[in-house]
């Protein structure tokens, strides 16, 4: 192609640039050219050849524009044929995992017929054993009621010829005592049999124990020599199904780059958990469509299927979110976000390699470090969290998109650890100082529970993400656990060290808004918006008590020192104290102008709460007196954090202010606004 298309440029740059010579030739006399007119024809060969020039130009870049076209569909043919391969390959190695599957299946329910023999062996030894023993009792009992009815058959005997004789005199007498005769020879006759039955059953009994022993370790013989065999194709599985997976990933990783399959955690799932979960969740799931997993989506709702896979245009979920139906009350989604959506049914609608359909969609989805937060704030924001240091030297309290620490002495910012959900709602430093656990959320979308080194901010740990927001996080008293709550109504407990979950506790039925150790650490306690506290035991999860005399949502809970006592705080505007053993109420402490947010009992038997009246308060444990209130706030008091060693007590606000006193004489120590670069004047401006 590019030799056709250079040979015909030739031709005409050669016919442009000979025509300046073709009138020379001509047979008929012309008169000589003037200058003018061999300047015309120069520039007009000139032109000609520039026009030739362009024209060779342009077909070398529509030649170039061809090869490149030509080069790009050869790429996308070898991509497709590489996807096509891989896709062979996963499916190929997808029928050997069957296969080996299959396999595994049947060495597992070889395994178990040997668990079951050996499992009935060792029963039939058991039932054997008990079986002697009771024979070995009925046989003593058995021989002393044969005795005694051969002592009553002699005794009858006597008594019968001692009648007989007397028969003349008392004949009935005789009678009697001969058929009391008789019964004693039948209850000899039945005890004689029952003996020889139980010697029988004795001597079955001995027989089976004495062979049991040799059975069983016949049995697990057995079973060891079928170990190895059951362990290898096991092992095999785990190889085949480790290829299978590897292999389907590939094939889906080619497919996606050529524009053939959609992911669906990386582009779905974040959509629809951030735009639908609100109100198609496992708790109010309208349409009775809940889309919190992928299996969850598949099912469907009470209408039936919500999609069709390969079938956009035709699915009932495209048409509802493309008209706006979908989200209900809400911003619809955008264009790309629907194309998203339609483009991933219209290639199948699978789940990625790998993932489980049944994992919340908050799960799957890509962690990605959360948005910055703002250099300067423009307004003020409730402090939701406030917390000192191990020494009590500085203060971390909550931000937006982040956690700010300050100096105590003087109310100067120190740090600001980044890289957190929207809002924070609880901090918690580790005894050591090292350690900052952050729960925070963005409101009906996600909830997260983060491990900060105080040090530089770095992120230690992201220890789970939640659907919702998480609300409460506490070090255990040795500081090896760390339980959490919050919006999804669940407990979760942590191991420090390997950052792994050890229990899942869902036994409220609403938001987990604090949780508590007891001072041993042997057990949780728990206040919920479903007006109940509840004490968990720490190890196993188990509840053990709930108390529900608040009536309302309980916000704050502690235990007292001696952990015997739980110490609660609601919106029933009281603080009640109760009893573990049994949830029975020991007293309730009023006085409060609104609801009662947190709450901390101290070592020594003092109550610290915040509350909505805009007040901070101490108590006394023993008899609920007031010792002295905290004054200062001008607004809702969210939280507080009490330091024993220094005695000073801190205390958040919605407005934004953070205030410090010292909790013997209620002085304030220091004050603070907990926004960075927030000047008032620039919400007097604003208004």
């Amino acid at each position: 192609m590019r030799v056709s298309l250079n040979l015909v440029a030739a031709v005409l740059v050669v016919a442009l640039l000979t025509g300046l010579t073709t009138t020379s030739f001509a047979d008929e006399p012309v008169a000589a050219p003037t200058p003018a007119d061999l300047q015309k024809k120069v520039e007009e060969a000139r032109a000609r050849q520039k026009a030739a020039q362009e024209a060779l130009d342009k077909a070398n870049a529509e030649l170039a524009g061809v090869e490149q076209a030509l080069k790009e569909q050869t790429q996308a043919l070898e991509k497709e044929k590489k996807a096509a391969e891989l896709a062979a390959q996963a499916e190929e190695v997808k029928t050997r995992e069957a296969a080996a599957a299959k396999e595994l299946e049947a060495k597992q329910q070889s395994l178990k017929a040997f668990n079951e023999a050996l499992a009935k062996l060792k029963a039939d030894e058991a039932k054997a054993q008990n079986t002697l023993k009771q024979v070995e009792e009925d046989l003593k009992k058995q021989a002393e009621a044969v005795k005694a009815a051969q002592t009553g058959k002699d005794a009858a005997e006597a008594a019968a010829a001692a009648a007989k004789k007397a028969a003349e005199e008392a004949q009935a007498k005789a009678a009697a005592a001969a058929e009391a005769a008789a019964k004693a020879v039948q209850a000899l006759t039945e005890s004689q049999a029952a003996l020889t039955k139980s010697e029988q059953l004795k001597a079955g009994a001995a027989d089976t124990v004495a062979k049991a022993p040799d059975a069983a370790k016949k049995a697990e013989a057995d079973l060891a020599a079928f170990k190895p065999e059951f362990d290898k194709v096991q092992e095999q599985f785990a190889v085949v199904s480790k290829e299978s997976l590897d292999k389907q990933k590939a094939a889906q990783s080619a497919l996606i780059e050529i524009g053939k399959l959609v992911s669906f955690s990386e582009k779905v799932a974040p959509i629809f958990a951030q735009r639908c979960l609100a109100c198609h969740n496992a708790r109010t799931a309208k349409g009775r469509l809940n889309m919190e997993t992928f299996a969850g989506l598949m099912k469907g709702g009470e209408s039936g299927a919500v999609l069709e896979a390969g079938k956009g245009d035709e699915s009932t979920l495209v048409a509802l979110i493309s008209d706006g139906s979908m989200p209900k009350e809400a911003d619809p989604l955008t264009p790309d976000q629907i194309a998203a959506v339609k483009k991933w049914i219209d290639t199948g609608a699978i789940l990625d390699a790998g993932l489980d359909a049944g994992a919340q969609l908050i799960a799957i989805t890509p962690k990605l470090p959360q948005p910055k937060a703002p250099e300067l704030y423009r307004i003020p924001i409730p402090v939701t969290a406030v917390a000192f240091s191990s020494d009590g030297s500085q203060l971390a309290t909550s931000g937006y998109h982040e956690v700010l620490v300050y100096n105590v002495a003087d109310g100067k910012q120190v740090s600001r650890i980044t890289n957190v959900a929207e809002r924070v709602y609880d901090v918690k430093f580790s005894a050591d100082g090292k350690t900052l656990a952050v729960a925070a959320g963005t409101p009906a979308q996600l909830g997260e529970i983060k491990l900060f080194n105080v040090a530089d901010g770095a992120l230690l740990a992201d220890l789970v993400r939640t659907a919702d927001s998480v609300f409460s996080v506490a070090f255990s008293p040795d500081g090896t656990r760390l339980a959490a709550g919050g919006a999804d109504r669940a407990i979760r407990v942590y191991d420090v060290a390997s950052h792994k979950e050890q229990l899942l506790i869902e036994d409220h039925a609403d938001w987990v808004m604090g949780v508590a150790w007891s001072p041993d650490g042997s057990k949780l306690a728990s206040a919920s918006r479903d007006k109940t506290s509840k004490v968990f035991d720490a190890k196993t999860g188990d509840s053990l008590v709930t108390f529900n005399s608040h009536g309302e949502p309980v916000f704050g809970v502690s235990f007292s020192p001696d952990g015997a006592q739980v110490v609660t705080s609601g919106a029933d505007k009281q603080i009640r104290i109760w009893n573990v053993a049994d949830a029975q109420q020991v007293r309730a402490i009023a006085g409060f102008g609104a609801d009662v947010f947190r709450i901390e009992v101290t070592a020594d038997g003092q109550i610290f709460s915040c509350s909505a009246d805009k007040t901070a308060r101490v108590h006394v444990l023993a008899d609920g007196k007031e010792i002295r209130s905290f004054a200062g706030h001008n607004d809702w008091v969210y939280s507080l954090d009490y330091h024993p060693a220094t005695k000073k007590l801190a205390a958040g606000a919605y407005d934004g202010q953070v205030r410090v006193w010292n909790a013997d004489d209620g002085k304030e120590l220091v004050g603070f606004l907990a926004a960075p670069g927030f000047k008032p004047e620039q919400t007097a401006a604003a208004k």
